[in-house]
Parts: structure tokens; sequence; C-alpha cells
């Protein structure tokens, strides 16, 4: 930009020119008619305006450059958390490099449903959306909710299952998941009394021997709730962006389409997407990358996949998600805006 120029050619001054305006008032130059003092104040303070006004656009430019910068730094997200022994900094990078060599073990077939005679992925859906309800009215971490939905699937890969059943499956599993995740677990009188007592406690107590038998007593399995705590702590995440992301998460749950991704991706697409809504335009920087293991181009097919499911969580017949993140609670994270330009042609970035 030249801004220099254009104060010297309208002043006809050097750039050290405000101590000198008192000689040139006194003499005009060669082949230039007479400037009045009221002209000449006029000129100056048009030219000192121009200049401050590029020095603004520089000082906006430096900024936005900083910024630009800033967001292609990697960083140590586990620096700060050095001196405290919970956080493992020692072996936490391993602990992750672990859980995804182990993912796969605890996702199913994304098709496994054919093999179900009696029951289909929306009996699934209404199920999960059910238990999603069950599980905000007992207070329950997050964590056990992800892996009852594990349970619950890694089970109907194996097991054919009659739809009068499908609910003794659900509050088995989530009694499951109490009991590997929670310090307080419901009792069984209280999933008998929250299934409207459709199961006797002999039934439910023989659906958890054959589910654990069936799945060689095998109950941990990384979920997207594991790897999205890291990837938010990669972004640099507020609560609402961590709302958000719960909420975009959570939605996948109900959805049978979306066990054709593995967790890490589910959770670093919903990281992502809740960026993209929050921010108002795509953004995924290298610390991101570097943690999550996948470039923004990977998570597009999901995002835009989540995308769908926010625009249409208010309006559909499965709306357990969306109560539970309509609350003050969870900071009514379902009233944010979708970020819908994911979906266009030609998204902002």
């Amino acid at each position: 930009m030249e801004c220099g120029s254009k104060f010297g050619a309208d002043v006809g001054i050097n750039r050290r020119a405000l101590r000198d305006i008192k000689n040139f008032m006194g003499a005009a130059p060669p082949g230039s008619h007479t400037i009045s003092g009221r002209e000449l104040q006029k000129q100056v303070a048009e030219a000192l305006k121009s200049h401050q006004t590029c020095s603004l656009v520089n000082d906006e430019l430096k900024e936005v450059d900083m910024e630009d910068a800033v967001a292609d730094l990697v960083m140590d997200i586990d620096r700060e958390d050095a001196d405290d022994p919970f956080a493992v900094v020692d072996y936490v990078e391993e602990i992750y490099a672990f859980y995804r060599e182990t993912e796969g073990s605890g996702c199913v077939c994304p098709n496994y449903m054919s093999n179900q005679v009696d029951i289909n992925e929306k009996m699934r859906a209404i199920l999960i959306d059910w238990l999603i309800e069950v599980h905000y009215k007992f207070d329950l971490m997050e964590e056990t909710l992800f892996l009852t939905v594990n349970i619950i699937d890694r089970f109907l890969a194996r097991q054919t299952v009659m739809r009068k059943k499908l609910q003794l499956v659900g509050v088995t599993a989530m009694l499951l998941a109490c009991k590997y995740e929670e310090v307080s677990v419901p009792v069984v009188d209280d999933l008998i009394i929250i299934s409207d007592r459709a199961y006797t406690r002999a039934e439910i107590l023989e659906m958890e021997r054959l589910m654990v038998n069936t799945l060689q007593f095998n109950m941990s399995a990384p979920t997207p709730y594991v790897f999205m705590r890291r990837f938010l702590k990669a972004a640099a995440s507020d609560k609402q962006l961590e709302l958000l992301s719960s909420f975009i998460v959570e939605l996948c749950l109900v959805e049978y389409e979306m066990l054709q991704f593995p967790p890490s991706l589910l959770a670093a697409a919903a990281v992502y997407t809740a960026q993209c809504s929050v921010r108002g335009l795509k953004l995924w920087t290298r610390t991101s990358e570097l943690y999550s293991s996948y470039s923004e181009d990977h998570l597009l097919e999901c995002s835009r996949k989540m995308v769908g499911f926010h625009q249409r969580a208010e309006g559909g017949k499965l709306t357990g998600v969306h109560r539970k993140y309509n609350t003050f609670r969870y900071g009514y994270a379902a009233r944010s805006e979708p970020a819908s330009f994911l979906l266009e042609a030609g998204p902002p970035s």
C-alpha cells in the first residue's frame, strides 16, 4: 500500500514532515501557486488521516497474520498438565495410541441388522432414544451412555433377539455399563420400574448372564467419548464447544448408519462440526490434525451427515437428544445454528 508516497505527494514534504510545516508555509515550492494557511492545514489533516487509516489497516493485517500463524502452530496440549498426576502426561500418548489400535475390536459390522429377523434399525433408534432419556433421568456419567450403546450393538451383532426382548437388552446393557463406569449403580428394581415393569428381576439377571457370556466378559471398548475429550483439548475448547460437540455426537448414537465410522473419526468430526457451527467457518488446526490423526478432508463426509442430523433434531420423531440439550444444564446447545454451509458446494474457509 502506498501510504508514504501519498503523504509526500499531497503535502510536498519528507517523512519527518511535521516539524518542517512552519518552513513549508513560509515558502511555496517553485512553479506552484501560493497556498493559504487554512488550505495547507486541510491538506495536512487529510494526509494525516490517510496515514492513520493505513496504519490501522496494517495493524489489522498483522493481527490476521498472527491469527493465521497461531493456527499453523502445533501446540503441546499437555504442557500445562505436567504437574498434574491425574493427567498422566508421561503416558497419555501411549494410552491414546492403544485406544486407536484397539478401537476396531469394539466396532461392529455396519450392516449387522440384516442378520436379525424380528428387529430393524428403526427399533434400535427408538430403543437408544429412550435410553438417552433414562440416562438423563438417572443422572449418569456420559461415558456410561456411550458404553451402553456399544454393548447393545456388539451383542446384537452376535445374538438374534426378538423385538419383545429388545428393551430388556437395552436396560441390561445400561446395567452392565453402570457397573463398569459408575460409582453408584442403579439397582435392578429401578430398571424394572423405568421399563414399566415389562420384565422381572429374574429376566434381567438372566439377560445379564447371556450378554456377558456372549461378549466373553469384555465390557470395555474405546468409544467416541474417550477420543472426544482428547480432541476437545487439542481444539482449546470452551464450555460452548464442549456441549455442542457432545450434542452432535450423541445425535449419532441414534443413527444406525453412523456405525460405518470408527469412534475416533466420529469424535473428531463432532468437534470439527461444532467448531464450524460456533465460528461460522471451516476450522481445523494443525494441532487438531496432529492429535486426532485426521485431516479436514477425512472428516467432511461424516461431518456433513452430522449437520443433517443437527438440522432435523428438533422436528424429527426421536427428540430425546434435542430435549436433553435444550436445557439450562446443557447450555441450550441444541439451539445452536447448524453449520449448514458444509453441505454447500463451496463452503467458506
